[in-house]
Parts: structure tokens; sequence; C-alpha cells
């Protein structure tokens, strides 16, 4: 069974937590003083290590006022703090070869560095320094907003970045996650740079911070560094603060979903389509089930809509399916591009595998499913930065931690009968289509 990773309370800091993985890898858990919790996994043998430092807040939680101002940060830590300048920043990783960036999600922010095991102390210090430290200079701000409606620009040319936008704003209309992450021109143009510091002064505090390390690494060295970063950056790490608790799975959830959209462009080439409904959340017992279900239905080169709509019919060079959860709901879509005047084609077959799957999965399918799966989850996870990274979704949104093994084995318990009845509660819901491309 899989580990339970309790929220800890005041009284508990400095307790540890400690659990094994497979083949030698141990995980452990500390709270520090001011409520900062420290995730490592020591993997024998690696000599890579990797360094997130997450704070549990996406675009979901921004207040009006503060709209843009999850991904700004993203932009603005970068750019220097007290200590350092952001070419400071840049030639502490290019001396040692390691590299260094963030992701902004819809539920999260990361500042992460992969650097070999002996340079972990400085990449612990840069980017400590950065999250706790941030400058976030007028001159700066006016700098990367700029930068930011470039890459607006540059999504909103990619035809298949907008149809996934429009097509989670469709499902989830009205609800914060149906937001884009990364705002839109208007709300990047009104936000303010004291905005954004009330953003950052509001979230980025020791007890909404959590620090994973993966690979070469040794955890009590790690909690003494992390402690020393937080010090220098005068972050109060005193007391018996209270981590920030984790989202609750079960809120409800109130949108207003949008059946048909359709986008003209007309300078595109291609029709680009997608279909789908409300997912599954993050953590749904079903969501081995899910995996399997999408592996078969256009997880690949063996699936149902590749070989249907691209082998046996060559309409479209790219066709596939996809899950994107989130804490409390999540979306599942088809994608397909293909010559304008296939679109209808392509959406009708697209609807046709969509519905079939409740007819049920063979046996071939689904072990070569499960296979797909167990082979992609086990290379996925031969790298420090996905153990990284699965540490702080374990503590962040799932709140228990499978080993892998315990992943492996939910993956191969998975029957045809539960694939089925996924199938025909997702093929139940109301529908989305999205159209973008030429009249």
């Amino acid at each position: 069974m899989p580990h339970i990773l309790p929220l800890v309370h005041a009284g508990a800091i400095g307790a540890d937590l400690t659990i094994e993985q497979d083949h030698g890898a141990v995980v452990r858990r500390s709270i520090l003083p001011g409520g900062v919790r420290v995730f490592t996994e020591e993997i024998p043998g690696m000599r890579s290590a990797t360094l997130g430092a997450w704070i549990g807040v996406g675009s979901r939680d921004e207040a009006p006022e503060h709209g843009g101002s999850t991904h700004f940060l993203e932009h603005l830590l970068f750019k220097g703090t007290a200590r350092r300048s952001a070419l400071d920043i840049a030639e502490e990783f290019d001396r040692v070869g390691g590299e260094s960036n963030a992701l902004t999600g819809k539920e999260y922010t990361c500042y992460y560095a992969r650097v070999i095991d002996t340079d972990l102390p400085m990449a612990i210090d840069v980017v400590l320094d950065m999250v706790t430290s941030a400058r976030l200079d007028q001159a700066d701000f006016d700098m990367e907003r700029g930068v930011i409606l470039e890459e607006l620009a540059m999504n909103e040319d990619d035809p298949g970045d907008v149809i996934h936008e429009r097509f989670t704003e469709a499902v989830l209309g009205g609800h914060v996650l149906g937001r884009p992450i990364g705002g839109t021109p208007e709300i990047i143009k009104a936000v303010s740079r004291d905005a954004v510091g009330e953003h950052y002064r509001r979230h980025y505090v020791p007890e909404g911070l959590i620090v994973t390390a993966a690979g070469g690494v040794d955890h009590d060295a790690v909690c003494a560094l992390v402690t020393d970063a937080l010090e220098r950056g005068g972050w109060g790490v005193e007391g018996a603060a209270v981590p920030v608790g984790r989202r609750d799975p079960f809120a409800p959830v109130d949108v207003t979903t949008n059946p048909a959209v359709t986008i003209t462009r007309g300078e595109l080439e291609q029709a680009h389509v997608l279909l789908g409904t409300r997912g599954l959340r993050a953590t749904d017992e079903r969501r081995s089930v899910l995996s399997v279900y999408n592996a078969i239905l256009g997880g690949g080169m063996s699936s149902r809509l590749f070989q249907e709509i691209r082998e046996k019919r060559g309409l479209t060079y790219s066709v596939y399916s996809f899950g994107s959860p989130s804490t409390e709901t999540g979306v599942f879509g088809i994608y397909g591009a293909c010559a304008p005047g296939k679109a209808d084609e392509v959406m009708r077959l697209m609807t046709a595998e969509f519905e079939r799957m409740a007819d049920g999965v063979t046996e071939s399918e689904l072990e070569r499913a499960k296979g797909q799966i167990a082979g992609s989850m086990v290379l996925r996870l031969e790298d420090s930065y996905s153990r990284m990274s699965r540490l702080a979704k374990a503590e962040l949104v799932f709140g228990d931690l499978w080993s892998i093994g315990e992943m492996l084995d939910d993956v191969h318990a998975v029957t045809a009968d539960q694939v089925r009845a996924l199938a025909a509660e997702l093929a139940s819901r109301d529908r989305v289509a999205v159209r973008v491309g030429p009249s």
C-alpha cells in the first residue's frame, strides 16, 4: 500500500518521516522551523541531483487585482536579488554545466535546478536566494511585461496552444481552473508591479514552501543547507508554524460548459479539432484505469485513434487523447489536425472511437496498454528531475507516496470491466467540440 503523507501540525516541527523505496532509494521528509517542508530521495549511485523549490500557488489562486502575477513572478525571480544580478544567477549554473528553470501551473509554481551532486550546495543557495529575496525592480517589471506579451503572442501563433486553451475554458467555463496559466494580453498590460509584489509577499512564505531534492543527495545535509539559505534570505524560520494544507479534492465544481467553439484563422493550412469533456480529479482512485483507457484510445501508435484515423485513412498526421487532472476536477480530450475539408470527418471518427470504448476492450489491447504505461513510467523515473517532481506532487496533491513497484502493481491490476465502466461514464458527460482553422 502507498505511504500516507499526513499534513503536519505545529507540534511536529523537526519530526522525520522515512520511506524506503525500490532498489535501495530512501525518501525522507522533515519539517523545519517556520513550516518549511523538505523532501529528499537519495538514489544510490546517481551522480546528478535535482532541486525544486515549490510554492503551492498557481494561476487559479490569483485575486482579481493580481491577475497574471503567478506567471509574472516566474520571470521576475530570475532578474536578480539583493546578492545576485540576473547575470550572476545564469553564470552560477553555466560554470558548472548545470541548468535552472521554472514552471508555472494552475495549482503550483516551481523553481528548479539540476546539477552534479557536488554542486547541490550552490544550487540550493541560488534558488532559495531567488525565492526569498527577489528584487522585483520596476525596470525589470516593465521589461518582463514586454517579454511575457511576446510569449503570449508566440502561443497565440501556435494553433495547438490556442485550441487547448480554448478547450479548457470551454469545459471549465467560469471556474478558476479554466483560466489560462499565463494570463491574457489585457491582464498582463493591466497588472501593476505593486499587485505582483503583494501576490509575492502573500504566498511566498515559509509555511507555503516545499523543497524537494532527488538523486545524489543526503537529507540531513540538504536540511542544513536549506536552513542556512533561508536565514540568509531573511525569512523567519523560527517557531512552530503550520504548513499550508492541501486543497479540498471534494470542493464543489460549478462550471458553465460551452459545447461548441469555433475560431476562424484564415492563415492556417490545417484545421485543428478537439473533442472532450470533464475528466477525473488528480486523487481519483481510478487514475490508473484512466491511464490504461487513454493508452488504448489514443496514447500511442497502436491506439485506436492512431490506427483508425491516421494509419487506415491517412486523414491526419497528429491525433491523440489526453487527460489533464487537477485537485477537484480535470479535463479529458481528443485532438487532431487535418486538411480543412476533412475536419468534419475527423471529428466524426474521433466521436465514434470515444463512444466505442464503452463497448469494451480486448485482452490484447489491455495487456499492450499496461506494458506501454509500465515501460514509460519506469523510464520517466530514471532521472532525478522526475523523482524530484514526484515528491512535490505527493505532498502538494496526492497525500500519499507510491513506490515504483506499487504504481506498476496498480496499473497491472486494472481490468477490462473497469476500463469499460470509465469509458461509459466519460462518454455520458456533456461534451465540448472546439475547432481552430480556416472558415
